[in-house]
């Protein structure tokens, strides 16, 4: 497919303001509701912005790295912007939704790209009993938090909790513990990607938890409902040989 309707869009830094602005010199930079791409100048936190701020358009996201990690995105490199982007390949991804009811009854919606994660907001650890679709799994896990991670998360936070990584087709979700003292030997659980999860926070007034989906967070929790959310699609473009399934792979043979 020919992408020639480009809006750019870029993170505050010095290095992504000044590619905007090379770029822009270069070729039009549309409105975004006149643009057929999107692309993205900045790290892994300015790409998610993008994507949470563009979930309406539905129209592809081509990332350019203006920051550290960026692995959500493509490398820079001089060249034929729209060569480029007619050889990128086209990946879609669910964003996961999150439905947190607080202790007062009030219930706060939020989407997540990478994870949906709880963490105990005192120096009281958190008891959380775990359902999913429907069933108690787990009456009581005594932790600092727990998470669900998507394929294209499951090498964030997910790894960093020593979660598993998940193929980007592999139609699964990471359920991974973080820091769990009782039981001290469950690792988590992999889980069809059409699952309900739920957590319900036990003595939630002694054990306070707060519930995180990428940038919505919710204090003072009673339960968090997850889903992951087929009725969104998020269309990312990559290079060939920068292609989002083989960063994935490769991140499972690194030392």
């Amino acid at each position: 497919m020919e992408y020639k309707k480009i809006c750019f869009v870029a993170s505050n830094t010095p290095e992504a303001q000044k590619t905007l602005n090379v770029l822009s010199e270069q070729y039009k930079n549309y409105p975004i509701n006149d643009a057929d791409v999107i692309i993205a100048l900045g790290g892994d936190g300015f790409m998610l912005e993008t994507l949470h701020k563009h979930f309406k358009h539905n129209i592809p996201i081509y990332g350019i790295n203006r920051g550290t990690v960026g692995f959500l995105l493509n490398h820079f490199e001089q060249g034929d912007l729209f060569e480029k982007l007619s050889n990128a390949q086209k990946v879609v991804l669910h964003p996961l939704k999150m439905i947190a009811t607080d202790c007062h009854g009030r219930t706060t919606e939020g989407l997540a790209v990478n994870e949906v994660s709880l963490l105990r907001q005192t120096r009281q650890v958190a008891n959380i009993s775990i359902a999913i679709d429907g069933k108690i799994r787990m009456e009581s896990l005594v932790c600092d938090g727990i998470m669900v991670a998507t394929p294209a998360g499951s090498t964030a936070y997910n790894l960093s909790a020593h979660g598993p990584i998940l193929p980007l087709e592999s139609k699964l979700l990471a359920l991974t513990p973080i820091s769990p003292f009782r039981p001290r030997r469950w690792t988590g659980a992999i889980l069809p990607h059409t699952s309900e999860i739920e957590f319900i926070i036990n003595n939630e007034s002694k054990r306070p938890v707060s519930a995180v989906a990428d940038h919505t967070e919710v204090r003072d929790i009673k339960s968090v409902k997850i889903t992951e959310d087929r009725s969104i699609s998020l269309p990312l473009l990559f290079d060939p040989e920068h292609n989002l399934e083989e960063r994935i792979i490769s991140e499972q043979f690194l030392p």
